[in-house]
Formats: C-alpha cells, sequence, structure tokens
C-alpha cells in the first residue's frame, strides 16, 4: 500500500518541528523541560529552575496508547500539581467536544496521570486536547496540547502499524545536530494506526555523556539532564530515563499523534536482570535487582500510556489488543516471569522465559482468537543467540539440539498452537540491534512438532547497532534477510537504525511486511497471503 494521506489530520508536528530542543533555548521558551542541561555544559552545570508562577504547563507532551474500539489511555504530565482536563471530538475544530475531568497529578505519580476515554466511534479518527487546571484557580488553566488517534474497527478496513525498539543506549542520546531522533520522523510520516513499543523504553543502566568521538573523528553530543550522568537506583533516577526522551521534538511529536502497545524488556531496570538477581556491577550502590526493579516498574507505569491494570495501576503487562476482524495482537513479557539466566541446557526448568501462566494464557487465547492474523509482540526473538556471558539471556542455548532449557517452553507453546490449529500467527520483536527475517519450518528443525512461521526483527529506535547474531538450529530458522553494521555499537549516525511496517489489506487479507532504515527506505518485504 501506498503511504496513508495525512490531510485528515490537523499538522501536530508543526507544534515543535521549527527547532529542536537546543542547550541555547532551554530558556527561550522553545519548551519547558525541567533540568535540562546544555550538551556543552560541565557536569556539574545547574539547570534553571522551571518557573512556577502563572499557570501550569503541560511538560513533556502527549501520549495515547491501548486504544481498542471504544476506549483509549491518553497520558500528559504537568509542572505541578494540577488538575488534568481532557477535551475529545471527531473534529480537529474540537466543535461538540466533549470535556472529561482527569486525576489530580502529585509528586506521588511524578506529576504524570492518565485518562481512560470511553464509549468512542469504532475505527474512526479522533482528535484531543490536554489541559491542566490551577487547584487554586480552576479557571487558571495550562496552554492545550492537542493529540489524535485512531481507534480500532469492528469491521475489515486497512490497518497499518508499526514496531521496533531499543531507544537512547549504549552512550547515543539526543543529539542537537542531528536533530534528534529523526527515525520518529520517519514512522511519523506513514500514518500508522499504532506502534508497538518491543521493549529496552529506555535504558536505565546507560548513562551518557557529554560528547563521543567517534572512530572516524566525528563528534557526537549528547543533550544531557542530570539522571542520565549516572546509572539509575533511585524511583526519580528511573523517572528520568522517561523524562529524558519525551525531551525529544520527534519523539513528542510521534507518541502525539500514534498510540502505542507497550512491552518492556531489561533496560527499563538493568542489563539481563531477572527476578531474584544481585549484581556485582560497582556502578550501583543498590544491587538487589528486585528492589531496583520495584521502582522501575513504578516508573514505567507511570510515563507508558498502559491501561492500568489492578489496584495500584501496575498490573501485568502482557496482554491481547484486538484490531477487529482482521488483526489480534498478544504483547508478552518477557522478562517479569523467567528463570535466572544459565546455559540454558536444563532439560525441564521452573519458568522458562514466559513463565507458565503467561505461556497458558498465551495458547489459550490464540485458539480462541478470530482474527485473520495474529501477531505476537515479543520482547525477545527465538532463535536468535543472545548470550549474558556464559549465560543465555532469551531462549536459544547454542547447541542447537532438542530443546532444553527456556526452549521447552516454547517448543511446548508451538506445539499446543500446531495441536489447536491456529493459522497465520507472526512474531514480531526487536533486542538485538539489527533488523532480520527470520523463517522457522520443521523440515530444517531438530525439534519438529510445529507449524511454520515468521520472525520479523526491527531495531534499535535509537542506540548502538550491533549484529548479526548467530543463531540456533533447533526450531530450524533461516535467515531470509539481515542488515547490521560492519562494527559493534555503530552510532545512528552511521545509518543503522530501523523499524518494521506492516500493512494488512482489508480485501485480500494478504500481510505485507517491510523492513525499513533510518531514511524510511525499504530494505527487505514480503507479502504474506492468510491461510
Amino acid at each position: 500500500m501506498e503511504p496513508r494521506p495525512t490531510a485528515s489530520r490537523p499538522d501536530l508536528s508543526a507544534l515543535d518541528r521549527r527547532g529542536f530542543l537546543r542547550a541555547s533555548a532551554v530558556t527561550a521558551g522553545a519548551l519547558a523541560v525541567p533540568g535540562l542541561l546544555p550538551a556543552s555544559a560541565p557536569r556539574a552545570y545547574a539547570a534553571p529552575a522551571l518557573v512556577r508562577a502563572g499557570r501550569p504547563v503541560v511538560s513533556h507532551g502527549l501520549q495515547a496508547g491501548d486504544v481498542t474500539a471504544d476506549q483509549a489511555v491518553v497520558w500528559a504530565r504537568a509542572d505541578r500539581p494540577a488538575r488534568m482536563l481532557v477535551e475529545v471530538s471527531r473534529d480537529p475544530s474540537f466543535r461538540d467536544a466533549e470535556l472529561r475531568y482527569g486525576p489530580v497529578v502529585t509528586p506521588g505519580s511524578d506529576l504524570t496521570a492518565k485518562v481512560r476515554l470511553r464509549k468512542l466511534a469504532a475505527g474512526r479518527q479522533h482528535y484531543y486536547r490536554v489541559s491542566f487546571a490551577d487547584l487554586d484557580n480552576a479557571a487558571l488553566r495550562s496552554e492545550p496540547v492537542v493529540g489524535s488517534f485512531r481507534t480500532a474497527p469492528t469491521a475489515a478496513q486497512d490497518l497499518r502499524f508499526l514496531w521496533s525498539g531499543d531507544m537512547v543506549g549504549q552512550g547515543w542520546g539526543i543529539n542537537p545536530d542531528l536533530d534528534g531522533m529523526r527515525l520518529f520522523a520517519q514512522m511519523h510520516k506513514l500514518d500508522p494506526d499504532f506502534f508497538i513499543h518491543s521493549g529496552d523504553t529506555v535504558y536505565a543502566d546507560g548513562p551518557l555523556q557529554e560528547s563521543v568521538v567517534l572512530p572516524d573523528g566525528r563528534v557526537w553530543r549528547n543533550v544531557l539532564i542530570e539522571e542520565k550522568l549516572k546509572v539509575a537506583e533511585t524511583l526519580d533516577e528511573y523517572r528520568g530515563q522517561y523524562r529524558y526522551n519525551m525531551m525529544d521534538t520527534n519523539v513528542r511529536a510521534f507518541f502525539a499523534d500514534v498510540p502505542q502497545l507497550n512491552s518492556w524488556d531489561d533496560h527499563e531496570t538493568t542489563n539481563n536482570w531477572y527476578p531474584g538477581e544481585v549484581l556485582t556491577d560497582p556502578r550501583y550502590t543498590e544491587r538487589r535487582v528486585d528492589v531496583l526493579n520495584a521502582r522501575a516498574r513504578k516508573a514505567w507505569f507511570e510515563w507508558v500510556p498502559i491501561t492500568p491494570q489492578g489496584p495500584d495501576g501496575m498490573g501485568r503487562v502482557y496482554r491481547k489488543q484486538e484490531y477487529g476482524p482482521l488483526l489480534d495482537v498478544f504483547v508478552l513479557d518477557m522478562r517479569t516471569y523467567r528463570d535466572a539466566n544459565t546455559p540454558g541446557l536444563d532439560p525441564a526448568p521452573e519458568h522458562g522465559i514466559l513463565g507458565r501462566q503467561q505461556a497458558r494464557w498465551l495458547e489459550r487465547e490464540l485458539a480462541r482468537s478470530t482474527a485473520t492474523w495474529k501477531v505476537i509482540a515479543a520482547d525477545m526473538p527465538i532463535g536468535v543467540i543472545v548470550p549474558d556471558g556464559r549465560d543465555i539471556e532469551a531462549i536459544a542455548n547454542r547447541d542447537g539440539g532438542v530443546p532444553k532449557g527456556r526452549e521447552v517452553e516454547i517448543a511446548e507453546l508451538l506445539s499446543g498452537i500446531k495441536r489447536r490449529g491456529v493459522k497465520n500467527v507472526v512474531w514480531v520483536t526487536a533486542d538485538v540491534h539489527y533488523t532480520a527475517a527470520n523463517h522457522y519450518d520443521p523440515a530444517r528443525a531438530v525439534f519438529k512438532d510445529f507449524d511454520p512461521f515468521w520472525e520479523f526483527v526491527s531495531g534499535p529506535l535509537n542506540a548502538g547497532a550491533f549484529g548479526p547474531n548467530a543463531m540456533d538450529a533447533t526450531f530450524g530458522p533461516k535467515v531470509e534477510f539481515y542488515s547490521a553494521p560492519p562494527v559493534v555499537n555503530a552510532s545512528p549516525m552511521e545509518g543503522y537504525q530501523f523499524f518494521g511496517q506492516v500493512d494488512i489489506d482489508a480485501d485480500s487479507r494478504v500481510m505485507s511486511v517491510a523492513l525499513k532504515d533510518l531514511e524510511g527506505t525499504r530494505l527487505w518485504g514480503v507479502d504474506l497471503q492468510p491461510q
């Protein structure tokens, strides 16, 4: 399909596009972002305090997420305690807009809040406008900020979604010389129905430096804030990772205009973590991962537009999202319930990588799905070997033999999908910092009790590029395509930043998958016929 016209939407990007957030603009009114350090500033630089007098300010843009046929979650943050107000309309001029009252934001939630919009029209464009009202004078309101989203359809209609992951990692942050995270601008042009963020939403374990000299002598410069100068350990340091990402002009424009489906992986807490781990990393004063993860989890749920679940708003991450008769998306959590990282040779592991409850849920919900396509949004790949020193971080365990370790759980899942007659299952993921199309076939595999399927990999969004990784033969993968840099940790300047695009045609039900780069160039693609 051709790129969709965007004339029906207001030019939301124009709110921010004229000038990227530079050090010289911090006090010039370009954007009110607290705690910004100019890229040229020494580490001891103290950012000017945000002016608190007058009206409240929407401080870090807008986000929408978990959009269904009749509901959506809208997120925003204020610069002070205030009442969140959301107007929603199907008209970009906001005629006949409905006003929804949100909660009072407080420091207890880092001044963030979410409102779940209900009773929306299915398959339609909606516009939302967020402002904050002063708690002492309700007539004193912030300047409104505008966003938009399309609700999921209930009848067959063309669908487009994008996916990627791995954001601000390996020392590569917001570079003012490059106008920030440009991949988001490329994705924005495609006007997708939604975006799957496949994890590593932030790199809480990846401090930034003022500048990095590249091998060819060029200098990469980073915009800095205090919370990005060390590994995150405290709750506020974890929150600062998200504040940083939302300082980027391209990110704010994209997230205001494209609803998200978010998963998470390891770097939201720390590299390659698993429950019960005790770190040996000397950068940390708090080395109990369970303690760090509790803080990281709270910050993630505060800053990500996920549907609140549970009395504390921090429920499970894995969930199903329906997009009419053509598509169901199954978002996985491959971090919370896993076994410890080991060489992966145990013939009967206790939890695997999904955990028994999530694995059973996934098989059951796949079997119940009546959608043509079932997309599994995983935060780690299946057959790609992802090491953690001598141990295994993902699923594939290097030996290429019968399933062992975490492979046992995946083998049981794939067998269950076949036994239940579930068709048209496609996996999308990120994590490994390159892009690839991997096809799995029992004819090539050691373990053979499954139907052939595709796994598509894309990332990073703005991080170091690596790869390609070796593959494990257990499930018979064949790498049909990959693109990766010739050196490890290639900066985004080298162009090896990737996202995936999926289009589903309403008439033919064909799923077209394309792997794209930093310039939006189509590197490879395939049309999948529905069974």
